[in-house]
């Protein structure tokens, strides 16, 4: 029996704005959608997986997810790396099912993270509540910092140490939300300019509003299965290829590094594991917490050398018609993100992989890389993808 991992479903919940849908519930119109797009049976479903988080005090964790959805399972993974849980979550399926496991497995997100919460999120203390002065929080929360300075201080270090400017960054928030303008569903959909980037009001310096993703409410699920199973199903497989994930530190005040990531521990594994090189990747799908983050992952994972991203970033090689389109969905920039938008990035890939992007289409797409970004450029998860069976 041939056991590679294959994603056979990909489901969205609606977004960006749902008010009337809690966070299980998108968890649960998502899964809906993917069983329908793979064309299984739920009770065929043996695996479930989820970060969980998204729902509202922890009500949608991996054990109430999978009992409130009635998943039967022998294999049952509730990994939380942030937002690169779900790149975790296939690596960790890939090896389930490889290893007879689990047959099937249903992977869900959902969040109502803008109608809970509103729009503060990035600028409001990263640690709330009671604090003391043990461990690494003791080190930063007196000081009040935000998630969007997190990110402000690697912006900071990078322009600092290779020259990197504001408007080489605000190439990436434009390139993204030309994506997005062909997305019907994406938060924000009119074009905009580099100076419209830098002219807008400044969050964390050197990080203004536009280098700065959205705050949604969604959600995603995807169904990892057998190449043996999918040759009975209606859509075509997306093969799994490569795996990997590496974390570096968890909070700030422990990072070595600020101008790169754990992309640089996690990206050979991936290449290595799937066989291809760089220019053999025909979409890129990188989380865009910030576009800063979008550098830092280029360059950690060796698409580019470090510090060299700021100009290859400036001569458009990351945009629609580019060497390596980027978030082909619109992105966290501009299309949707609910509090952890991992699973989009591979919701998006498989997508692409197929031919199904529509109007933001990366021709002749074969292999796609996701790559997750959890915490504060903390916790990477790698997953190459290709419509074409490894073995071949």
């Amino acid at each position: 029996m041939d056991r590679t991992p294959v994603i056979v479903g990909i489901g969205l919940s609606d977004y960006p704005v749902v008010p009337e849908l809690n966070g299980v519930q998108h968890h649960v119109l998502a899964a809906q959608r993917a069983i329908a797009d793979a064309g299984i049976e739920k009770s065929t479903i043996d695996g479930y997986v989820s970060a969980g988080g998204g729902g509202g005090m922890m009500v949608d964790d991996a054990v109430t997810m999978a009992e409130y959805l009635r998943i039967d399972h022998r294999y049952i993974d509730g990994t939380m790396t942030g937002g690169s849980s779900f790149e975790f979550h296939v690596q960790h399926l890939a090896a389930a099912i490889k290893d007879g496991a689990c047959d099937t497995a249903l992977v869900t997100y959902g969040s109502d993270q803008l109608s809970r919460m509103g729009r503060s999120l990035g600028t409001g203390g990263m640690h709330r509540g009671v604090q003391t002065v043990a461990g690494p929080m003791g080190y930063e929360a007196p000081y009040g910092n935000s998630l969007v300075g997190s990110y402000a201080m690697h912006a900071k270090r990078h322009m600092h140490e290779y020259g990197t400017t504001s408007a080489q960054l605000a190439e990436i928030a434009v390139g993204v939300r030309e994506f997005a303008g062909l997305n019907p569903n994406a938060m924000h959909k009119d074009p905009i300019t580099v100076d419209d980037v830098l002219e807008s009001r400044m969050i964390a310096d050197p990080l203004h509003l536009l280098d700065c993703c959205v705050i949604t409410d969604g959600g995603g699920a995807f169904i990892m299965t057998t190449a043996e199973r999918a040759q009975d199903l209606a859509r075509p497989p997306v093969y799994v290829l490569g795996a990997s994930g590496a974390q570096t530190h968890w909070n700030i005040c422990q990072q070595t590094d600020f101008t790169s990531s754990a992309g640089a521990l996690a990206g050979p594994k991936a290449f290595a594991q799937a066989g291809v090189a760089h220019d053999d990747v025909d979409l890129l799908m990188f989380y865009d917490s910030f576009t800063i983050t979008c550098l830092i992952l280029l360059e950690s994972l060796g698409f580019v050398p470090k510090g060299e991203g700021g100009p290859f970033v400036a001569e458009g090689h990351l945009k629609k018609g580019g060497k390596w389109p980027l978030n082909t969905d619109g992105g966290g920039l501009s299309s949707n993100h609910p509090g952890m938008r991992g699973i989009f990035l591979i919701i998006e890939a498989v997508r692409q992989l197929r031919g199904d992007g529509g109007d933001a289409q990366v021709p002749d797409c074969s292999v796609a890389l996701a790559a997750g970004s959890g915490g504060w450029l903390s916790c990477i998860g790698v997953n190459i993808l290709g419509k074409d069976h490894p073995g071949s």
